[in-house]
């Protein structure tokens, strides 16, 4: 008897047996949070433009920055509370000062339904000596005025702080008297003011006993920026390459021994009307590590970094940390591009354009360029973040590494190409010449030619990418080349040429505009 036809029956009953078995199948469990503080940084700085160690400066000479530093960080702390049956009023002073009241979050971890919130408020009233004098109006102080070596103490009533001057009502009538300079003494700070911010919670527990309690809030005054270092061996065609965290916070605390994160990718946030614009704040990415930096994962459509331990986020202090261990002898190239018309990048025009001399004037520089693939067989293969790459090789007559140029990368995730900028070369020159036009306008079309001139004046050869926009209109055909070409896109060429050593190297080529 044939049985094949129950063969698909059995199959179909094991599928739907497996599919029952992992419905009911209870779901992995998230990881309890541990004790202590886990902070997460993102970042919306521009690493052309962002200096940590200015924002610094600014801030030891007095300045008020944290609301400036272009990034923020999500603070959460696990922590253990004696709640008592009933009302429980609960003050935290270690709070950052530049705390956003609308993302704070209270929740027990341990019993979520037996305690409720009633209230939360930010008390960030703090001291300062125009809020105490503030506070002292109509209330009695004492002023001791100083001329050279002579000392005069005038008691009296504060009536107003103005400025630099203090106006008191004195036993002999009214005085004003300068305010700076002089020592003020008062009684005991007035209410209404703290020294430190303050989150207070009022907390309804349906019980007695202790609780495992988690607070979270967002707050300004952090940021960070990747930076790379890229050490290129002696044949340029390797390179040791490391990424090091900057990590910059004017938040208002420190935060000891905290977990530290860090999110790579574009962060969209809706930032009150007042700030001008919407940021969208970006972070850090970096690679799979080791425990010599951070580990990486995708999280939704970011990367997510985690440091392997925990480490102290000094207050008001800049500091570098590892982001992933030197990728060693990664494979790189060095390439010369030379691009003569690079305004023509920018041309678009609604009809063909008949001008004979728009793109005669030529660029003679040759720019030179690093590139790599962020592969695992060139040692590499991990998300960049997007940040600033100072490249350096070795003076083998001293040993020592001299820089050689620097460039921006975007975020890069893994397999894609990374083209570092360096500069000029100085030894290898171009040039663009236009040597035949022609159009006719009744017949819709324009023909134009054009030589390009490679000089190497160098004692090695060089291989030399020649970059071509084909501007003047959309349908276009090359009718003749000296040498092959790639299209890039609907309106790039590019030719790589080989140049000898102290060679001088012609490319021509012939372009038909048709409409």
């Amino acid at each position: 008897m044939n049985h094949s036809h129950r063969i698909p029956c059995l199959f179909a009953a094991a599928a739907l047996a497996a599919a029952a078995v992992a419905q009911d199948a209870p779901a992995p469990r998230p990881a309890q949070p541990q004790d202590g503080v886990s902070l997460t940084v993102y970042s919306s700085a521009d690493p052309a433009s962002f200096d940590p160690e200015q924002f610094l400066q600014q801030a030891r000479g007095g300045a008020n920055l944290g609301q400036r530093v272009p990034g923020f960080g999500v603070v959460k702390e696990v922590r253990t509370l004696a709640l008592q049956q009933g009302l429980n009023d609960l003050r935290f002073t270690d709070v950052a000062q530049f705390l956003d009241p609308t993302t704070v979050s209270f929740a027990d971890l341990a019993n979520p339904l037996g305690t409720a919130v009633l209230e939360q408020n930010f008390q960030f009233d703090l001291v300062s000596a125009d809020k105490v004098l503030q506070k002292y109006v109509d209330r009695p102080i004492t002023v001791m005025l100083r001329s050279g070596t002579a000392k005069e103490e005038i008691a009296g009533t504060l009536l107003s702080v103005s400025g630099n001057e203090l106006v008191l009502m004195t036993q002999n009538g009214l005085r004003v008297v300068p305010r700076h300079g002089q020592e003020l003494q008062l009684g005991q700070l007035p209410g209404g003011l703290i020294s430190r911010p303050t989150l207070v919670w009022k907390v309804r527990a349906a019980e007695a006993g202790e609780r495992r309690v988690r607070t979270t809030y967002q707050t300004a005054g952090l940021t960070w920026r990747a930076d790379y270092t890229l050490v290129l061996a002696a044949g340029e065609t390797q390179a040791d390459i490391g990424a090091w965290v900057t990590l910059l916070n004017l938040c208002g605390m420190g935060f000891p021994n905290a977990q530290l994160k860090l999110i790579a990718g574009d962060v969209q946030r809706v930032q009150p009307a007042t700030r001008g614009r919407a940021e969208r704040a970006k972070a850090l990415a970096a690679a799979e590590m080791d425990a010599g930096g951070f580990q990486e994962k995708s999280f939704f459509e970011y990367h997510l970094y985690t440091l392997p331990r925990r480490t102290d986020v000094l207050a008001n202090t800049s500091q570098q940390l590892v982001l992933f261990p030197t990728a060693r002898g990664a494979k790189v190239e060095k390439i010369l591009v030379y691009y003569g018309l690079p305004d023509a990048r920018f041309w678009t025009f609604a009809t063909p354009s008949i001008d004979r001399d728009l793109g005669s004037q030529a660029n003679k520089k040759v720019d030179v360029y690093v590139r790599f693939d962020n592969k695992k067989d060139h040692n590499l293969g991990m998300p960049l973040p997007a940040g600033k790459v100072r490249v350096f090789k070795q003076d083998d007559a001293d040993g020592t590494l001299e820089f050689i140029g620097e460039d921006l990368i975007d975020h890069t995730p893994k397999d894609e190409r990374v083209l570092i900028k360096l500069g000029q070369s100085f030894d290898v020159v171009g040039d663009r010449v236009q040597t035949d036009f022609k159009v006719d306008s009744r017949a819709h079309w324009l023909q134009e030619s054009y030589r390009i001139e490679l000089r190497n004046r160098k004692d090695a050869p060089v291989r030399v990418l020649v970059k071509e926009n084909l501007y003047r209109w959309n349908n276009w055909e090359i009718t003749q080349k000296s040498d092959e070409f790639t299209k890039v896109d609907s309106r790039t060429v590019h030719f790589e040429i080989e140049v000898k050593a102290n060679e001088t190297r012609h490319l021509t080529y012939t372009v038909r505009y048709t409409w």
